[in-house]
């Protein structure tokens, strides 16, 4: 697998030359094709695909996009392409160095900019003036490169890649209220979905429902489906889970004969003696002091 860990490396790709050593621009109609490999980016970036022109696979999942949308990657993260090569590749890509945001006042709102640790299996949709700002921004950050550099070139950069980001975080919060719009009423088919997996013996065969399983069933990432629940719920997903879990467990011990064992398996522990820690600090009560109370 290829790696792209400097600047120099990243320009390389797009046949320019270095402005900086930590922030660079590229048109992809210019970039050389091998950049579609299979590539490790060592740095943030911002991709804006302006046309269709193949599959996208990002961390070794297919994203789904059309024309006219956006996605960003985290240093660490994997991206390929399987080219359609029919279609010229047309968008464009902003890199920029974590160093870069090493004691500055971007460094310091970078937290805002959360959408970097979603992994949703769409790209950021766009209208057309969403897109011409979006252009704009990327415009903005290569002319700045492009000019000869001054005291106040670094500040100018940092404030040019802030604002493109912060309508990064707009335009992704606007399709979050979409998506959260779509999957209204998350709690009654979260519920369904945990209910039915833990009364059908799923638990006892395949172990207990996870964030991701649910994810899975709701067609999202397990961070964006975590977020939506902790928004629309105020709760973690993880934290909910655990909450049906438990009430499985006194339905099981108020109306039932099992043992605690028999209700652990049940509910897909390994151990009888996790069961009993999880249960005495949702409820303060041992399972068996629930039994003898209920």
């Amino acid at each position: 697998m290829k790696v792209v860990s400097t600047i120099d490396q990243f320009n390389a790709y797009f046949h320019q030359a270095t402005a900086h050593q930590m922030v660079a621009v590229g048109e992809l109609s210019r970039a050389e094709l091998s950049l579609y490999d299979s590539i490790r980016f060592d740095m943030y970036c911002v991709v804006l695909m302006d046309v269709d022109f193949g599959e996208l696979v990002k961390a070794w999942t297919a994203i789904r996009y059309n024309a006219g949308t956006i996605f960003w990657i985290r240093p660490g993260q994997v991206i390929s392409m399987n080219l359609n090569y029919t279609v010229k590749p047309q968008g464009w890509m902003l890199a920029f160095k974590k160093e870069l945001l090493e004691r500055t006042g971007l460094g310091r709102d970078f937290y805002m900019f959360d959408f970097f640790n979603h992994d949703v299996n769409d790209a950021l949709a766009l209208s057309p003036s969403e897109r011409g700002i979006i252009i704009n921004g990327f415009v903005n950050i290569q002319a700045e490169l492009l000019t000869n550099r001054d005291y106040l070139s670094d500040h100018m950069l940092r404030l040019g890649i802030g604002v493109l980001l912060s309508y990064c975080k707009r335009f992704f919060e606007r399709q979050f209220e979409k998506q959260k719009e779509h999957t209204k009423n998350i709690k009654g088919q979260l519920d369904t979905l945990i209910d039915n997996y833990l009364s059908s013996g799923s638990s006892a065969q395949l172990g207990q429902p996870t964030v991701a399983w649910c994810a899975d069933h709701f067609n999202l990432s397990p961070n964006y489906f975590g977020n939506l629940v902790k928004h629309e719920l105020h709760i973690t997903a993880q934290e909910y889970i655990q909450q049906k879990i438990i009430t499985a467990a006194c339905h099981l011990l108020a109306d039932t004969t099992m043992t605690v064992g028999e209700i652990a398996e049940e509910l897909g522990f390994a151990y009888s003696t996790h069961f009993a820690r999880m249960f005495r600090n949702k409820t303060g009560q041992s399972p068996q002091e629930f039994r003898k109370h209920h």
